[in-house]
């Protein structure tokens, strides 16, 4: 089985402050539906409370991320599933709960890691 990563921008989340909490809602059972179906590997959320640092291989830190990079931030759900139409379907199911589009990508897991 492959695993898919599922992800969204934090911009992508256009949401009326009136609706947070049925999204909050809404995303927490598609999660919960994709772990009693077993296929729920991870997920969450960039903390965007706390900035990223640049550590070098000499251990060396350095403010912000890759300065030529955009910002990695927003949600992200890892799900296995058996083929592309499934993970679709999730991605769809997923959508519709947050009120946004999702990146749909194969998720390259390394078991060694």
């Amino acid at each position: 089985m492959t695993k898919y990563l599922i992800s969204f921008p934090s911009a992508a989340m256009v949401v009326p402050d009136s609706e947070w909490e049925a999204v909050g809602r809404d995303a927490h059972a598609v999660i919960d539906e994709a772990k009693a179906a077993g296929v729920y590997v991870f997920g969450g959320g960039i903390d965007e409370d706390v900035p990223p640092v640049l550590v070098s291989a000499d251990g060396s830190v350095a403010q912000g991320g890759y300065p030529w990079a955009p910002p990695l931030d927003g949600g992200f759900t890892v799900l296995e599933l058996p083929s592309r139409e499934q993970a679709v379907a999730w991605a769809a199911r997923i959508a519709k709960a947050c009120r946004c589009d999702q990146e749909l990508r194969v998720f390259q897991f390394d078991p060694k890691a």
